[in-house]
């Protein structure tokens, strides 16, 4: 357990999720843990309730007493909030930000000193410990802080480390990716009942393939392709609905969604660098 304390701005689900998971991998203890949100009351309440963490709408005292803080609010609310801490943070602290489209650089320069600030991507699969997190180190992070990134969100799933000029891939990839699953669970749910199945068996196939699917690349630690070529006897059933897919352009429509979700991931950034600025 770490002897550090860490201190979350924002209690929201990703908040929620990273404390549960903290929590549960023994990374800090509960008495270690401050919350602080912006005006929610009773969320605070029910984060101290139910995770035994400690909670308080002292931002001085917070960052008096945390060495890492975690900034998980809107994108709309990091500009006040960075205004309202700035005084407080010290070269001291290590920041780490899971804000979408907000840069390292563009937090140092809101907070107008030499900061530690790593920059955090996990997606909403942290809730259930299966996050797939990537992290950015800004130009001040020393190699114990990566570290220390690693440590946290490692309770939540996977991690792995990028520049950060891959971010916005990195969001359209696995930031927007569950949606891009659940989407796949919501046609073959609709498939299967257009093929005659009740509409619950249909689900419960449909999610119990995607998971298996998946656990077989984890644990065989074979490539796709080749896992799916195992499955496609020749002249099956199998090879008639991947033909079907690829005339259709699953793989393409695949790929020009992540194109998309990064330009428009680029476009989020610029905007608020312009408005930064302004």
């Amino acid at each position: 357990m770490d002897s550090k304390k860490l201190g979350f701005f924002g209690a929201g689900s990703m908040a929620q999720a990273l404390i549960k998971g903290i929590l549960g991998a023994l990374t800090f203890p509960p008495e270690g843990i401050y919350v602080t949100n912006k005006n929610n009351e009773e969320r605070l309440k029910f984060i101290e309730k139910n995770f035994s963490v400690r909670t308080t709408r002292d931002y001085q005292a917070l960052l008096k007493e945390c060495d890492v803080i975690i900034i998980a609010v809107k994108p709309k609310d990091i500009n006040e909030l960075l205004c309202n801490i700035k005084n407080y943070i010290t070269e001291d602290h290590l920041v780490i930000s899971v804000v979408a489209g907000v840069t390292t650089s563009m937090i140092e320069k809101l907070v107008g000193k030499n900061i530690r600030v790593i920059r955090a991507m996990p997606n909403t699969s942290c809730q259930v410990k299966e996050s797939a997190t990537a992290i950015a180190a800004g130009r001040y992070v020393k190699p114990e802080d990566e570290e220390e990134a690693f440590r946290i969100f490692s309770s939540v799933g996977k991690v792995v480390k990028v520049d950060e000029q891959w971010m916005d891939a990195v969001t359209a990839l696995s930031g927007s990716g569950p949606a891009y699953v659940y989407l796949m669970i919501e046609a073959l749910t609709e498939a299967g009942v257009k093929a005659g199945l009740p509409n619950e068996i249909a689900l419960n196939l449909s999610i119990q393939t995607v998971f298996g699917a998946a656990k077989m690349v984890v644990e065989t630690g074979e490539m796709p392709e080749n896992l799916r070529k195992k499955v496609m006897s020749p002249g099956g059933t199998t090879v008639a609905a991947i033909e079907t897919l690829k005339k259709m352009g699953f793989g393409d429509s695949i790929i020009q969604a992540v194109k998309n979700a990064a330009h428009r991931s680029k476009e989020l950034m610029k905007e608020r660098e312009n408005y930064n600025g302004n």
